[in-house]
């Protein structure tokens, strides 16, 4: 190398930080704009887990995919899925290699940050008629007031009824609210600290105000509001006790910058990770391994419950494939590779000091490849092994895939975690895959169109 200039070796031997916009031709971005177009109008669908499971078997019976037959031995090209109460997915492609050699499976989760509604969510103060709530995952509290809510989501009543919800999402729709003070009377909430500027319990749903008028009973705008909901729905207060109904931002995602080259709207954490695998999944053909997706739930409140990645409802149906072919789900798993399809944070020029700005992910230069998450010492970790990165590496590379590492912020600083761990400790080789992404958590989280893309074509690179 002693007659390379310092130009040559620098392209030979350093790593090319180059904007994916640099790098890509106008073709390639123009596909990555016009794919984008489909990712909002899937954000703006699949606002719970429950609408995102809902639009992703949609998606997937309109590609052909079957319900699941524990009894029948599936063979090469053939496509299945299972729901899991209406909460969690599980696709498959099968592969032209035995089910002993292990699958391809990309795992990502649709739940999302969010207010739940309380089981007596209904009160009265004030002659004004609220909701309680109770936040579900890392939300930044004070963001979820003083902006337009949907509600969304299921009552069942006691004899088995599942009645939908959904209000605020159609331009007719009346919306609802977390109200808060005017800055002329805050002065003691100006003296808390922005952690509590906005109080758990004070994340109260303004939803009515108008009075039953009939008779001299206290609590007339409970009441009227009560009476609405029955002749809507034909419930009474009883049946909050059995529903899941859930408050999210009413408005729509939507292109951002005067560029058009961002997209902003609620749930891109992680539903960026799991659109973009789903559409890589129904794109694959006859794999040589079998591809799996999983769109798992409850991943933003430590994937408790039996829904969520620790439960043991994916080891069930991996049995349930590997028993007619004579064998069991360890078999598959041993010899099985798993991308943990989440997001990373992006750096952020307005808020840069969290972040060790050489190991930090950068909107538009592509999917993020992250070797460990956890907090502080790598807590709650799976911290991928040398061998299964080096196999990422070569596959993104022979794609011509655009991709970058990145960490959730500074060793210190705190950090976060996803299903990696979970799934690791099933035996297999994980690694986290996703889209860098600015105001996590926030109920408006923005991507970069191109990265997005970008994990698209690395999900579908991986699957094949």
């Amino acid at each position: 190398m002693e007659n390379l200039s310092a130009k040559e070796l620098k392209e030979k031997l350093l790593i090319d930080n180059k904007n994916a916009g640099l790098r890509l031709t106008d073709a390639e971005i123009e596909s990555a704009v016009k794919y984008c177009g489909g990712y909002i109008d899937f954000l703006n669908c699949a606002k719970t887990e429950r609408l995102a499971a809902q639009c992703s078997v949609e998606m997937l019976e309109n590609h052909g995919f079957r319900p699941l037959d524990r009894n029948h031995r599936y063979k090469s090209g053939e496509k299945i899925y299972y729901l899991n109460r209406n909460k969690a997915v599980i696709a498959v492609v099968f592969g032209k290699r035995l089910l002993s050699d292990g699958i391809n499976l990309v795992a990502a989760h649709i739940d999302s940050p969010r207010l739940d509604l309380k089981p007596r969510p209904l009160y009265e103060q004030g002659q004004i008629a609220l909701f309680k709530t109770h936040y579900y995952g890392g939300i930044k509290k004070y963001q979820w007031s003083a902006m337009p809510l949907s509600l969304i989501g299921v009552i069942v009543k006691k004899d088995g009824t599942a009645i939908p919800v959904n209000i605020g999402e159609n331009p007719c729709d009346p919306v609802f609210t977390v109200t808060d003070l005017l800055p002329h009377l805050a002065n003691e909430q100006h003296k808390r600290s922005l952690k509590d500027g906005i109080k758990g319990e004070e994340l109260n749903i303004l939803i009515g105000l108008t009075p039953f008028r009939d008779d001299d009973e206290s609590e007339k705008v409970k009441l009227n509001i009560i009476k609405i909901l029955h002749e809507k729905y034909e419930i009474n207060e009883h049946d909050f006790l059995s529903a899941e109904l859930e408050a999210v931002p009413a408005y729509p995602a939507k292109d951002v910058g005067l560029d058009r080259s961002m997209v902003g709207g609620y749930g891109q954490d992680d539903r960026v990770c799991s659109y973009t695998a789903l559409t890589a999944m129904l794109n694959t053909k006859t794999p040589e391994k079998t591809a799996v997706l999983l769109l798992a739930d409850k991943e933003e409140v430590g994937s408790q419950g039996n829904t969520g990645l620790q439960a043991a409802y994916f080891r069930y149906f991996l049995a349930d494939l590997a028993k007619p072919h004579g064998i069991e789900a360890r078999d598959i798993l041993s010899n099985s590779r798993c991308l943990s399809a989440d997001v990373n944070v992006a750096f952020d020029p307005t808020f840069p000091d969290v972040l060790e700005k050489r190991n930090a992910a950068y909107l538009n230069y592509g999917v993020t490849l992250t070797k460990y998450t956890g907090r502080f010492g790598k807590l709650g970790s799976s911290d991928a092994n040398a061998e299964y990165l080096a196999q990422i590496r070569a596959l993104f590379d022979e794609n011509n895939i655009i991709w970058q590492t990145g960490e959730l912020g500074k060793v210190d600083e705190g950090g976060g975690g996803t299903v990696a761990l979970h799934l690791a400790n099933l035996d297999m080789d994980v690694a986290d895959v996703g889209v860098p992404v600015l105001s996590m958590h926030s109920p408006f989280e923005i991507t970069s169109k191109l990265d997005v893309y970008m994990a698209h074509k690395a999900f579908s690179a991986f699957f094949k």
